[in-house]
């Protein structure tokens, strides 16, 4: 009798590490579902890059949205640049369409749709279409677009991607 309450007990640690195990997991997944974008709405924006930050989960470029004109950057209440978080996939995954640290250096103009932050933050998911593809234009060096256009109507700009547009918005 001693012997078969013993056995349960043995393998309670291993009942908990399994249980603790799928826990972590589904945390993990729950991260990756960019479900914190809402993939009902789509925002364009022309940028210029601040900084890229290449990960292997994500690579982020953070850009200060152009103004209508396209002669600056729109800026906050104390003059700062407003600047946006644009997460993609996985460093490796994007480097295949030139979309790197060397590629998008500071200063960089490109255009591109997002998916914003369900909270309103300044933060977006590429956009993605119904297949899974997705764009985002870039600018030659120092040139910018003509009021109101993106880089796509500028001759020389790069496409970075497997959409040849960008979407049209949904939202301003």
């Amino acid at each position: 009798m001693t012997l078969l309450r013993q056995r349960p007990r043995a393998r309670l640690p291993s009942v908990c590490a399994a249980a603790l195990a799928v826990f972590a997991a589904s945390g993990a997944l729950a991260h990756h579902s960019y479900a914190m974008f809402d993939r009902t709405a789509t925002r364009v924006f022309t940028g210029v890059v601040s900084d890229v930050e290449p990960g292997a989960d994500h690579l982020q470029i953070f850009f200060a949205p152009m103004n209508e004109q396209r002669d600056g950057v729109e800026r906050d209440e104390q003059g700062k640049p407003m600047l946006w978080s644009l997460e993609m996939t996985g460093a490796a995954s994007v480097a295949r369409y030139g979309i790197t640290v060397s590629g998008f250096p500071p200063g960089t103009i490109f255009s591109v749709g997002l998916h914003p932050a369900r909270d309103g933050g300044r933060a977006g998911f590429v956009y993605r279409t119904t297949d899974n593809q997705s764009v985002l234009f870039k600018c030659p060096e120092r040139v910018r677009p003509a009021p109101g256009k993106h880089c796509d109507s500028v001759e020389g700009a790069t496409l970075h991607g497997t959409d040849t547009r960008l979407p049209s918005p949904t939202m301003p």
